[in-house]
């Protein structure tokens, strides 16, 4: 039976406006919380731990992920991540909508993955409105030192986003992209195996 009057965390996950608000958010709130600080603390522990931490964090991870501490996560649970992932020192990851990470990706350090965005309008922004769009991130991309994806946006495989750059429209693959807005500057050359 459907129901009439979904949750406001239903209406997130839909992709609708929401108010953060109701106890299915501080409950969710408080745990991925609690993952994230415990996550935080793992810098000299063995591999098996760090392992079973990013489990517990994310929705999925696939084998040979090393994301270095200090990790931001909204949630992680909307977060999948491809195998060999690499994501170096302060990436943040704001997980309203779904995050899809492909595999063998690198970030440098203070990369920002954010779904959450607010509505123009005044008035419905300051009566507390906010909603989330996807981001997807292709195998093989390379984002550079604190580059700002923002919501909704697609990054090809093996595309290439050079430092300090904000991707505010979806990159095809196979690119090298830069600048604020990025954009794409030059194609890579297809490998041959």
């Amino acid at each position: 039976m459907e129901q009439d009057n979904p949750t406001m965390y239903e209406r997130m996950r839909a992709g609708e406006l929401y108010k953060f608000a109701g106890p299915e958010f501080e409950r969710l709130g408080a745990e991925s919380a609690k993952r994230m600080v415990h996550y935080n603390t793992l810098t000299t522990a063995p591999r098996e731990e760090v392992d079973a931490a990013l489990q517990e964090m994310f929705g999925k991870v696939g084998p040979g992920v090393t994301i270095r501490p200090p990790l931001y996560i909204d949630y992680g649970i909307h977060t999948t991540i491809g195998e060999g992932t690499f994501m170096n020192f302060g990436c943040v990851l704001l997980d309203v909508a779904d995050i899809t990470i492909g595999a063998r990706c690198q970030f440098a350090p203070g990369v920002q993955l954010l779904t959450a965005w607010h509505p123009l309008e005044a008035t419905t922004r300051r009566d507390g409105w906010e909603a989330g769009t996807p981001i997807t991130i292709g195998d093989n991309v390379w984002l550079g030192a604190n580059t700002l994806v923002l919501p909704g946006v697609t990054i090809g495989e093996n595309t290439v986003v050079g430092a300090g750059s904000v991707v505010t429209r979806d990159l095809p693959a196979n690119v090298i992209a830069f600048g604020n807005p990025a954009r794409v500057q030059r194609r890579l050359p297809e490998e041959r195996e």
